[in-house]
């Protein structure tokens, strides 16, 4: 259900599942954001939204395609990480753009349909369905691409946090034995 609420900015959460266009009868652009529990229209294109979010978080939007293209290679509707730490990563249907461009959160996916006229269906883990003019083989590519950068990121991260781990645990071990050393001297 849709609020009568409009919001002129919104920051995504990990409880964001997508954000549409939304056609107004005045041509404005704006989007239609669905989350979890409720669904409200910000005074922003879909594209825009996700710059603000990336914002927050540290970057831009060109900067996460960048971050991409330098993990995985893709250059094309190039998923992205708007937060890692979080677990928000986002895709877009088509270019960003294109102003019919909506932009999907990954792990709010539980399946996907193909539909006549070219068109899919997403049925996202709340229940909610929602039917985008591309193809399958698109939208599967697309969910496939953002499944392998997520995976290349996480794993980059993960090794991180273990060689600094690693360290933490080899430098106190190392004062450990020096502490021993001054108690037996």
């Amino acid at each position: 259900m849709l609020n009568d609420q409009l919001i002129n900015q919104h920051e995504i959460t990990p409880l964001t599942m997508a954000i549409l266009p939304n056609y107004e009868a005045n041509n404005a652009k704006s989007s239609h954001v669905l989350e979890e529990s409720r669904e409200y229209i910000v005074h922003s294109t879909p594209t825009k939204v996700i710059d603000n979010a990336c914002k927050f978080f540290g970057s831009s939007l060109k900067g996460r395609i960048e971050g991409t293209k330098d993990i995985s290679g893709i250059t094309h509707k190039s998923p992205i990480a708007v937060d890692p730490s979080s677990g928000m990563y986002f895709f877009p249907t088509a270019s960003p753009m294109n102003e019919s461009c909506s932009w999907i959160a990954h792990s709010h996916i539980d399946q996907i349909f193909p539909k006549e006229n070219n068109q899919t269906e997403i049925l996202f883990k709340n229940g909610k369905r929602i039917l985008f003019d591309v193809s399958y083989g698109s939208m599967m590519n697309q969910v496939h691409r953002t499944a392998q950068f997520r995976y290349s990121l996480e794993e980059r991260i993960n090794i991180i946090r273990n060689n600094v781990f690693n360290n933490y645990q080899y430098k106190n071990q190392i004062n450990d034995l020096n502490t021993q050393e001054n108690i037996y001297k």
